[in-house]
C-alpha cells in the first residue's frame, strides 16, 4: 500500500515547557538502535489527549492547543529541536519460540522529559517503518491505537504499573489489517521501554560487552539501589523478578488479560506495556483467551503468572555471562535460581493481599485462601461477571446480602459461601460501613471492557472522537460510584460476545 506521508518538516523550536530532550538510551550508541525520523501522517488531526499524563510531564492541560506545532511532532511529521528519534533493536521469544531479532518495528523514541518523578521517555507508535519492521508496514490503525491509549490510562488509574498514553493523532491514510482502516499514532510515556528482549538480543548474539553495557545502563538509571550489591546484576535480576511478580498479582486480581506475553513485550521495570489483544474478564473464566491468534491458549488468563515465570528464566539466561566469572558455574547458577525463587512467594503474598482487600478482610486468617478460592470457583461455576460480582460484594453485610446474590444463575449457590464470609467478617469484628468503603476502593466499578472500547472505536471511525474523550474521563475515576453511566458499569450487551481481538489489534 502506498505511504502518502508528507516530507519531514524542519526541526521546530520547542515550547519553553518542553525545551530539553535528553536521551540516555541514545547515549548507549548505534549498536543498540538506529536514529531515524518517522514517516509521519498526512493531514493529521487530534483524536484524544490525556490531561493527567500531561500533568505528569509538567505540561499545561491545553498544551496541544497552546503549541500548534505539536500536532506535527506527535504525528511523526516533525521534531522539536533537541529530539533525536530512534528505534531500538531487541530480540525475544514469541509464543514460547525463539524469534531472533525483533526491535521497534513501528515505534520511535523521541527523547525524555524531566519530571518530578524522574525522566520520562516519549515514544511514538505507528509512525512508519524502521529497520526492525521485518515484513510490517510500521503503521498502527485507529482501532488498536484507541484501545492502547485508553487502556494505558485506565490501568494507571486502577493503580497498576503501566506505560501511559499522552495523546492520539489520526489521519485518513489507509492501512490494511484484516480490513482497510485509517492510520493513527499514539504517544506513549514511561520511565523506560527496556524489555527482557533487549538483553536476550545481545546474549544470543554472543555480544557480551554490549550486554554488560546494557545492564550497567539499566542499573545506573533505573535500578540505582542495585549498585551497592555484591553482585549488581544478581540484584537487578532479583528486583525485576519481584516487580514482575507483583505486576502479575495485580493483573490477576483485576481480571486483566494481556494476550501477548512474549519476552519482547515484558518490561524490565515491571510495567504493563504493548497493549494489543488485551481484555478484561466479563464472566469469570480462568481459561479465558483474549487473543484469537493464541490458538493454543498459551497466554490464557490463568496461565499468565507461569508465563511471566518462564519469561523471567529467559531473561535470567541472558544475564549468565554477567554473573560471577561468566562461565555459568554451579555456584553462579544457584545464585541466579535463588533470585528467581522470589517470584512464587512475592506473587502469592501480593495476590493474597489484593484479594483480602477486595473481600474487605483487614486481618490474615488461616482459612482466607480457601475462602478466596471457593469464591472464585463459585464465580466460575455460575459464569458470574467478575467485575460486577466483586463490586456488588461491597454492599454485603451479614444482615443484608445486597444485590451480589443476583449475579448468580443459581442464587441459592451463593448462600453457603455467604454464610462462611459472614462468619469470617464477624471473626475480625468487621464494621460494615468502614469495610464497604475500603472495598469500593479495591474493586473498580468500571473497567475498559471490549464493548466499551468498540463503541468508542466505531464512533471515531465515523469522525466522532467525543466518546474516546468521554470514556477516558470515566476510566480516570474507576472506583467512584458516580463514574460513568449505568451502561459503563453494567453487564456487557449480547453483541459483545461476538467481539474478538488478535495480534493485529
Amino acid at each position: 500500500m502506498n505511504d502518502r506521508s508528507p516530507p519531514l518538516s524542519s526541526r521546530l523550536p520547542p515550547p519553553p515547557e518542553a525545551a530539553r530532550w535528553p536521551n540516555r538510551f541514545a547515549a548507549l550508541g548505534p549498536t543498540f538502535h538506529t536514529q531515524m525520523h518517522g514517516a509521519g501522517l498526512p493531514d493529521p488531526h487530534w483524536v484524544a489527549t490525556s490531561e493527567d499524563c500531561a500533568a505528569l510531564l509538567g505540561w499545561p492541560a491545553d498544551w496541544w492547543q497552546r503549541w500548534p506545532e505539536a500536532l506535527q511532532v506527535f504525528s511523526g511529521n516533525a521534531t522539536w529541536a533537541g529530539m533525536a528519534p530512534l528505534a531500538s533493536v531487541y530480540s525475544g521469544h514469541q509464543f514460547g519460540v525463539w524469534a531472533g531479532q525483533l526491535g521497534d518495528g513501528r515505534a520511535l523514541l523521541l527523547g525524555e522529559v524531566e519530571t518530578p518523578q524522574g525522566p520520562m521517555e516519549l515514544q511514538l507508535k505507528g509512525a512508519g517503518r524502521t529497520p526492525y519492521s521485518r515484513m510490517g508496514d510500521g503503521r498502527a490503525v485507529l482501532r488498536s491505537s484507541i484501545r492502547e491509549f485508553l487502556c494505558s490510562e485506565a490501568m494507571h488509574h486502577l493503580g497498576i504499573p503501566t506505560s501511559r498514553g499522552l495523546c492520539l493523532t489520526g489521519s485518513t491514510l489507509p492501512v490494511r489489517r484484516e480490513r482497510v482502516e485509517s492510520a493513527a499514532v499514539v504517544t506513549r510515556v514511561a520511565p523506560s521501554f527496556l524489555r527482557f528482549g533487549h538483553f536476550e538480543h545481545f546474549y544470543h548474539q554472543g555480544r557480551y560487552d554490549e550486554l554488560r553495557q546494557l545492564a550497567e545502563h539499566a542499573i545506573e538509571h533505573h535500578f540505582p539501589a542495585c549498585r551497592e550489591a555484591a553482585q549488581p546484576v544478581l540484584a537487578l535480576l532479583g528486583e525485576v523478578t519481584r516487580r514482575t511478580a507483583r505486576l502479575m498479582a495485580q493483573w490477576q486480581a483485576v481480571g486483566f488479560c494481556h494476550g501477548v506475553m512474549n519476552t519482547d513485550n515484558m518490561s524490565l521495570l515491571g510495567l504493563t506495556i504493548d497493549y494489543g489483544p488485551f481484555g478484561f474478564l466479563d464472566a469469570f473464566d480462568p481459561q479465558h483467551i483474549c487473543n484469537h491468534s493464541d490458538e493454543g491458549g498459551l497466554y490464557a488468563y490463568a496461565r499468565q503468572p507461569k508465563v511471566a515465570w518462564w519469561n523471567l528464566h529467559a531473561f535470567a539466561q541472558a544475564l549468565v555471562p554477567l554473573v560471577g566469572d561468566g562461565q555459568g558455574t554451579p555456584e553462579d547458577v544457584a545464585a541466579i535460581r535463588a533470585e528467581l525463587a522470589a517470584f512464587e512467594p512475592v506473587f502469592g503474598e501480593a495476590l493474597a493481599a489484593q484479594m483480602r482487600a477486595k473481600l474487605g478482610l483487614r486481618e490474615t486468617h488461616a482459612e482466607d485462601q480457601d475462602l478466596v478460592n471457593d469464591w472464585l470457583r463459585l464465580l466460575e461455576a455460575q459464569k458470574a461477571d467478575y467485575t460486577i460480582a466483586m463490586r456488588r460484594l461491597c454492599e454485603f453485610s451479614p444482615q443484608a446480602v445486597g444485590s451480589v446474590r443476583d449475579v448468580f444463575l443459581d442464587r441459592s449457590a451463593f448462600d453457603p459461601w455467604a454464610a462462611r464470609y459472614a462468619a469470617r467478617l464477624a471473626a475480625e469484628h468487621s464494621v460494615d460501613s468502614a469495610r464497604q468503603a475500603a472495598m469500593r476502593r479495591a474493586n473498580p466499578r468500571v473497567v475498559l471492557r471490549n464493548h466499551l472500547a468498540e463503541t468508542a472505536i466505531q464512533r471515531a471511525e465515523q469522525g466522532d472522537f467525543s466518546e474516546v474523550q468521554r470514556l477516558l474521563a470515566v476510566l480516570s475515576r474507576p472506583f467512584d460510584d458516580d463514574s460513568g453511566t449505568a451502561a459503563d458499569a453494567g453487564f456487557p450487551p449480547d453483541w459483545a460476545q461476538q467481539l474478538s481481538v488478535s495480534c493485529s489489534s
